[in-house]
């Protein structure tokens, strides 16, 4: 996904929710935040969007927008509706993110969440998926560790997983400097 799809899923969605204001927060909320971001952060077709308003029109993105829709054969990306709870996120999010309003996105905005947001968010959903996410972002410096284990202290997590992705982070950060050093 581009930066440019990410204003059309924005206008879209808040569109068919009937909003002016949406969260983004699956992995291409980091195009909010880094309109550029490396090619394999941006591999996904999908964007993770919450009505902020209208909470109870997310399932209307997905009937409109989703996987399979015509705007997904059309665009070649699509729009998945959902509740903002579906993110295991830290408290004060919200002041950390970025939002995305142009004339692209009619004025809309797309509040996408921040990096390290995004990274402990991914963590915490712990598929491999993402942990190879939060392995880019260490990697390109998008995300600092010590910043990105302070947010995931404050996950609503199990204490056991907030500290084998606290460990997970520091031993990942090692591998990628080694790396670059190479």
């Amino acid at each position: 996904m581009t930066r440019r799809e990410l204003e059309h899923a924005i206008r879209a969605a808040c569109d068919v929710a009937d909003d002016t204001e949406i969260y983004v927060f699956g992995s291409q909320a980091i195009l909010g935040q880094y309109p550029n971001a490396p090619a394999e952060l941006r591999q996904s077709a999908e964007a993770d969007v919450a009505p902020k308003n209208k909470p109870q029109n997310a399932d209307a993105i997905d009937g409109a927008l989703g996987e399979l829709s015509s705007f997904h054969a059309t665009h070649g990306f699509y729009v998945h509706g959902l509740a903002i709870e579906a993110a295991k996120l830290a408290p004060g999010w919200e002041t950390r993110a970025h939002t995305v309003r142009n004339q692209n996105t009619r004025d809309n905005s797309g509040i996408c969440l921040e990096a390290h947001d995004l990274a402990a968010s991914k963590l915490a959903a712990g598929r491999p998926k993402d942990r190879d996410f939060v392995r880019v972002l260490l990697r390109e410096r998008l995300v600092e560790p010590h910043a990105l284990i302070a947010l995931i202290r404050q996950l609503p997590i199990a204490a056991v997983d907030r500290e084998r992705w606290e460990a997970w982070v520091l031993a990942t950060h090692e591998e990628v400097a080694d790396d670059t050093v190479s």
